[in-house]
This record gives structure tokens, sequence and C-alpha cells, in this order.
């Protein structure tokens, strides 16, 4: 029996054979192609967010809000980055793959998430006992940066 989708427009079922249905079909969908679309989700914030930081999903709402290093396991936890800028309350679209448009990145350096600056990246990984190590990716250029999110390591 085929599996419902794209082909048909129907839905998915919604267990493991749907999930393995669409992702086929995504699949098909991309082959050959070059794509450039990133993946994310939409959320509320919890804060003033600005286009590029880097956020983490609050354990007691999945509202977000700015990450940063020196801080709890949660709010070092990137779920993903900023893609436009918004106010607390509003919707944001986070982004959790593909290519981030930023600026003043090393080609090919490794960049975490700082432990100074809230929503901030650095390329220079924190060090200090009681932050936490995050990489989030790596430069591809001097403006754009692929998005490889890691969990936190707590430094001792």
């Amino acid at each position: 029996m085929p599996n419902p989708g794209v082909l048909d427009n129907e839905p998915y079922v919604a267990n493991d054979v749907g999930l393995v249905g669409a992702l086929r079909d995504l699949k098909e969908t991309m082959a050959g192609k070059q794509v450039y679309a990133v993946v994310g989700y939409r959320c509320e914030a919890f804060e003033n967010v600005n286009q590029g930081e880097a956020v983490y999903a609050r354990s007691s709402d999945g509202k977000v809000g700015k990450a940063i290093a020196n801080d709890t396991f949660d709010k070092a936890l990137v779920a993903g980055f900023a893609e436009t800028t918004k106010t607390a309350g509003q919707l944001v679209q986070v982004v959790v793959r593909g290519l981030l448009a930023t600026s003043g990145l090393d080609q090919g350096d490794d960049y975490y998430l700082s432990a100074t600056s809230a929503g901030a990246i650095t390329k220079t990984a924190p060090s200090s006992s009681s932050q936490y190590l995050t990489r989030i990716g790596e430069a591809a250029g001097s403006t754009q940066l692929i998005i490889k999110l890691e969990p936190p390591i707590l430094l001792g």
C-alpha cells in the first residue's frame, strides 16, 4: 500500500510509517537540487531577541530567550538562532539547521556560545570552571555560519 503524502495530498499516518513516508517524500522532492532553505520552528520569545542571536528554550513553558554559557545547563543548551528581531511576546522563527547570515567570522573556524554576552557567539571557547562549552557551528565564510548545534559540556 503506498504511503499517503505529497503525491495524493493525503495526511501522513501519525506513526513511524507516516514519518518514514514523509522523509521519503522530502528526499525525493530535494533529490538533485541545490537547497538553501533552513530548518527551524516558530515559538514565543519571553524576552527581546535580535536577529542572529543564539536562543535557548525555557523548560517551564518552551518560550525562547538569549542563551549564555555561564549560567545553567538549560541556558547553555542552544535551541537555535533568531531569524529576525522580535520583542517579548512575539513569535520568532528559530533556525536550527542551515546557514546563518552574520558578519565578522573567520572561514573554517569553529564558533561557540559566549559566556560573557547573552545571545552572542565567539570563536574563543569558554574555558573557566563552571562555564559551559557549547559548539554551535563553523564559519563557511566571513558572513555565513554553518549551524551545527552540539549539547553543552560543563567545564570543571
